[in-house]
């Protein structure tokens, strides 16, 4: 090969070289500083600790909820609870509330967006507890929505809810599974997903939610913060606007509001019957816990009903499709 030859080969080799160094560096330094923006994003954002009820997250630096809600209202919203009618006398408190609560606030339970929709989502968490263990009727003392947290399980069970064919969460021999809790958990199913959620054996024991208050209100509170299928949304989140529907929900008309808690909590067991008496319970205990808050039920946002609703996740799906199903 002629030296003139051999050199231009060289020197093309050279350059190439050169401009693959040079992109190399241009594209890793364009990395670099995207990341380093990303890290510059996490770091900046600010991280509160307001001791044992908030700590280590970025809503503990919004209101907690004892800012907010104290004793004296607590015991407004529960009247009726503790009269010698009640089924659970001397059961509920303010205080087990306020302990379960302060597990999930710093995940932004009663702690997301501004003051007036932190006492809007206590009220409408407040609206399914006081609907679901109410034992008022139409024309009951101080009227039906003065009356939750009358009971703390099912009085009557019709059945033990077992389902045989869930091996996930096998029933245990002896154990029944019927309602208790202040969000009533029922089947052994939704007893396993949920004790994993509070990290209690539930599933042995689902004793434990009509024996203490603080575990029956936690295992509430997580059910209100967790989707029931990955890719969907929890209570939590189709209420705060953490939820933007898609194409198909929209279709299904279900939208953002206290409605489609309804909707993740109980999907066609109440929604997309039309105006059924469930449905507007709940809904009143909501409002009126607003009203009792200072709120005011005119406040209580839009789409608050599920009446024409496609449910999340339809009842004729098998449980082990969708395990938190009430």
């Amino acid at each position: 090969m002629k030296r003139k030859t051999r050199n231009r080969i060289i020197l093309t080799t050279l350059l190439v070289a050169a401009a693959a160094i040079l992109i190399g560096g241009t594209v890793a330094l364009i990395l670099t500083a995207g990341t380093w923006k990303v890290k510059m994003k996490e770091s900046h954002e600010k991280i509160c600790n307001k001791g044992w009820e908030c700590s280590g997250s970025k809503y503990c630096c919004n209101d907690t909820i004892t800012d907010f809600f104290k004793v004296y209202q607590f015991e407004n919203l529960f009247a009726k609870r503790n009269t010698p009618v009640a089924h659970a006398v001397g059961f509920w408190d303010y205080q087990a509330f306020i302990t379960a609560a302060a597990l999930f606030e710093p995940l932004g339970f009663c702690t997301t967006g501004g003051k007036q929709m932190q006492m809007m989502e206590l009220c409408a968490f407040l609206g399914h507890v006081g609907a679901k263990t109410s034992c008022g009727y139409g024309v009951a003392t101080g009227g039906p929505t003065a009356w939750g947290l009358c009971y703390n399980h099912e009085m009557s069970p019709k059945e033990d809810y077992c389902d045989k064919t869930n091996l996930q969460y096998p029933c245990v021999e002896g154990v029944e599974y019927y309602g208790r809790g202040a969000i009533p958990v029922f089947w052994n199913y939704n007893y396993g997903a949920a004790g994993e959620g509070i990290h209690e054996d539930l599933l042995h024991h689902p004793e434990y939610l009509e024996l203490n208050a603080t575990m029956a209100f936690m295992a509430a509170m997580w059910r209100w913060m967790t989707p029931m299928k990955k890719k969907q949304p929890s209570a939590h989140d189709v209420f705060v606007g953490n939820w933007k529907p898609t194409k198909n929900d929209t279709l299904a008309k279900r939208l953002p509001g206290f409605g489609a808690t309804m909707n993740v909590l109980y999907g066609d067991q109440i929604c997309g019957k039309g105006y059924m008496d469930d449905m507007n319970v709940i809904i009143s205990h909501y409002q009126y816990y607003l009203d009792l808050m200072g709120v005011s039920r005119e406040h209580s946002g839009d789409n608050r009903d599920c009446a024409e609703q496609a449910a999340f996740n339809p009842s004729y799906k098998k449980p082990d499709d969708q395990q938190q199903q009430s």
